[in-house]
């Protein structure tokens, strides 16, 4: 499966995005996809994760309450709304689809959102 990560850019704090990730393949529906971001200098962190159902979401705690991962079967598309953006948001996002139960296989090729303060 391929993925294509879009939808990021430059926004204010306390402002909106939404990014989506869109997965070719006829069985891309059947993946759990998840949001992974990597701020310069740092290590990639995990975001957020949505089964492939779409009825099991996960969220890292710096991100919970602000940000949502939603999904479109029908589309191929998985999304990651995010609000009340912050400046420590500002990174490259990918999205990832797990091949096997734990492991993401496949990863697009990144984003850059970028929050100023």
């Amino acid at each position: 499966v391929q993925l294509q990560a879009s939808g990021g850019g430059l926004v204010q704090a306390g402002g909106s995005l939404r990014l989506s990730c869109v997965g070719s393949g006829r069985t891309f529906s059947g993946y759990t996809v998840g949001w992974f971001r990597q701020a310069p200098g740092k290590e990639r962190e995990f975001v957020a994760v949505i089964s492939w159902t779409g009825g099991g979401t996960y969220y890292a705690d710096s991100v919970k309450g602000r940000f949502t991962i939603s999904r479109d079967n029908a589309k191929n598309t998985v999304y990651l709304q995010m609000t009340s953006l912050k400046p420590e948001d500002t990174a490259v996002y990918y999205c990832a689809a797990q091949g096997n139960p734990g492991n993401y296989n496949y990863w697009g090729q990144g984003t850059l959102v970028t929050v100023s303060s």
